[in-house]
């Protein structure tokens, strides 16, 4: 533990990225914790510049084997851009420069570990952009997604426009793109855009740390290359994906926990993966 870290009774390690962004480590799972409850987590340049910070540390990190993305305080998520951040006029070309150089929500793109939103509450705009670039979204029953850019005569600039077709289809994306509509947990659940509820809206953080552990369990390489292929398929032609699966399987084939999975199946023990 070094001197930026505290360490809970409950053996979970924090360490404050800056005033909006903490990280806690507990096990192999690492959290990236929003900390504006005040705000609805509400984006600033601390959570701009935090949120990259602590997902670059955490996929650095082997003892990390997955990382979870969650909102302090009890109204949501992220409630996305803050309003009360003031600027100056800009013109069309100043825009384009200053969010060309934060572009922070991408980071994501850039992390090899699986990356799982545990959304509550209210997931909107540039909050629901940041789960969207999640692997996986897990929410409470209560909780509320929208994108309601164009009510504001803006379209969303984080990514909302690429990802939710990627998830939802484009039909779908096109409908929650032109009318704003929220939706709730349920609703999400059906066309995708969450693949769990919790049972209840207290039970958020525990349902996911357990869904994380059972990731963290299996083998961490094949964890990291099965994420890799998967996400390739977005980009790459159906034979160039065939071929990147190929390669990826039989870099794992001759592995140490490849064989080690397959002695503890026949032995009837659970295997003891080391990541080689």
């Amino acid at each position: 533990m070094d001197d930026t870290e505290s360490k809970g009774s409950d053996g979970v390690r924090a360490r404050i990225v800056n005033e909006a962004v903490t990280i806690e480590r507990e096990g192999g799972l690492g959290w990236v914790v929003l900390t504006r409850p005040g705000q609805i987590n509400a984006i600033n340049d601390d959570i701009r510049n935090g949120v990259p910070q602590a997902l670059r540390e955490l996929d650095a990190d082997p003892a990390i084997r997955v990382i979870a993305i969650r909102g302090a305080g009890p109204r949501g998520f992220c409630a996305g851009a803050d309003i009360k951040e003031k600027r100056g006029p800009e013109t069309a070309i100043e825009v384009r420069t200053r969010m060309q150089g934060a572009r922070w929500i991408e980071a994501i793109d850039a992390i090899q570990k699986p990356v799982i939103a545990a959304v509550h509450g209210y997931c909107m705009g540039g909050g629901l952009e940041l789960a969207l670039a999640c692997d996986i979204r897990y929410a409470t029953p209560d909780a509320v997604f929208s994108l309601p850019e164009t009510a504001l005569g803006l379209i969303p600039g984080g990514g909302g426009t690429q990802r939710l077709a990627r998830v939802v289809g484009p039909g779908r994306a096109m409908d929650l793109l032109l009318t704003g509509e929220r939706l709730d947990a349920a609703a999400a659940k059906d066309i995708g855009l969450v693949t769990r509820v919790a049972s209840a809206p207290d039970a958020l953080v525990e349902e996911v740390r357990a869904f994380a552990t059972r990731i963290a369990a299996r083998a961490p390489a094949a964890t990291l290359l099965v994420k890799r292929a998967a996400r390739s398929a977005l980009d790459l032609e159906l034979k160039q994906g065939l071929d990147l699966e190929l390669d990826l399987f039989a870099l794992l084939k001759p592995s140490e926990d490849a064989r080690e999975a397959a002695l503890a199946f026949s032995e009837k023990r659970p295997p003891n993966f080391i990541g080689r």
